[in-house]
């Protein structure tokens, strides 16, 4: 097995995370050579990296002479170049493979100290496709905050009058903002984060990943696209359903029931061994039979903005988007404790669209689904 290095922080970089799964919010240096794994921290951090009890070598800084750096007055870009050179040299990394996002200046600097480095990311990817016991944990409490925030979200507009075509409750419209701030609160409660998510009703459901914003009406499908992250694994999940209050048109209703039979066959395919692409191209079977536009479909260089625009589905784990892909490219074939997303949907600028996701385990006979909300259009 190659060497490998990675130098970052473990809130930004999953692959960081992955080899040292605790919060650390400085740069360091990760590093194996030989079979041996290397931490270089700073030593407020070493004791609590060394308490994770795995197989790490934990070096303070101060084993590297970073005090004879400070005496330098370097300033703080330099003194990391500076101190992460001496990190490799003192592991006596010679070449090693690093992610797409390793830092550019480390890049530079090591190369210029003559490691021979080569950028791959499907390495760093391999080792994050089965998810360990801590990992799968994080992702099931994370879909449990997601459909705990989804019930809220549901209890809002159920509870909502019809003022004009606009939903009100409690005297003032029922807005994006209030249905996400609710929701904000419950996956707090529930241990989990997140940045931003879709809850976008009528025509912004058909925006692809548009957040969402202004007052929800009677009748309009809002698609609630949902990921949040669990705070102490850092992994994510994924969830998507779309609901409306009030009676829709038919074609909501017909999309809607194409997108639970796309979703329904597409999941009787999940298992180990199966191809990537092969799972999507089923969605497609779907739509394209009953006469929509999919991206297999589309000619090049045409714009798809209705019927089924996007990939089927993607892996999840300390990325919210990471592989296996499900889409047009060659996505490989699923293995055991693949944790994936099958999402497919349908869509028209005007009117708005209606998605379905669930998230699934892939084991070596079929998968699990981790999903546990009910698909229901009409509330």
């Amino acid at each position: 097995m190659s060497d490998v290095l990675i130098i970052g922080e473990t809130f930004r970089s999953p692959e960081m995370r992955h080899e040292v799964p605790l919060g650390v919010p400085d740069p360091f240096v990760y590093l194996e050579h030989d079979g041996v794994r290397h931490v270089y921290v700073g030593s407020m951090e070493a004791e609590r990296i060394r308490g994770l009890g795995l197989d790490l070598e934990v070096h303070p800084l101060e084993e590297i002479g970073i005090d004879e750096l400070y005496a330098q007055n370097l300033d703080w870009h330099e003194m990391s170049l500076a101190w992460a050179a001496r990190a490799c040299a003192h592991a006596g990394l010679g070449h090693a493979t690093v992610p797409h996002t390793f830092p550019a200046g480390h890049l530079d600097r090591l190369r210029q100290t003559g490691i021979e480095l080569t950028v791959d990311q499907s390495v760093f990817d391999a080792r994050r496709r089965a998810k360990t016991g801590a990992q799968l944990a994080g992702v099931r409490r994370a879909q449990r905050a997601a459909e705990a925030g989804l019930d809220v979200a549901v209890a809002l507009v159920r509870s909502a009058d019809n003022d004009g075509g606009v939903l009100v409750l409690d005297g003032e419209p029922l807005t994006v903002e209030r249905v996400k701030a609710a929701m904000r609160v419950v996956f707090a409660e529930h241990g989990c984060s997140a940045d931003d998510f879709v809850v976008a009703p009528g025509p912004q459901g058909a925006g692809g990943h548009e957040m969402g914003h202004g007052p929800i009406r009677v009748g309009e499908p809002v698609v609630f696209d949902l990921w949040p992250r669990d705070d102490t694994s850092f992994c994510f999940a994924d969830m998507t359903r779309t609901i409306a209050v009030g009676p829709v048109r038919d074609e909501v209703r017909e999309w809607h029931r194409l997108t639970r039979e796309a979703l329904a066959v597409t999941t009787s395919m999940i298992r180990a061994g199966v191809e990537c692409q092969s799972v999507f191209a089923a969605a497609c079977d779907v739509y394209e039979s009953a006469g929509y536009p999919t991206q297999r479909t589309k000619t090049a260089g045409e714009v798809l903005r209705n019927g089924f625009f996007h990939g089927l589905g993607h892996g999840v784990g300390l990325e919210v988007h990471e592989g296996p892909y499900m889409g047009l490219l060659p996505g490989g074939v699923l293995l055991a404790g693949d944790v994936v997303t099958l999402e497919p949907g349908l869509y028209e600028p005007a009117v708005g669209g209606v998605r379905l996701e669930d998230i699934v385990l892939v084991t070596d006979d079929g998968c699990e689904i981790l999903t546990r909300f009910p698909y229901d259009l009409e509330v």
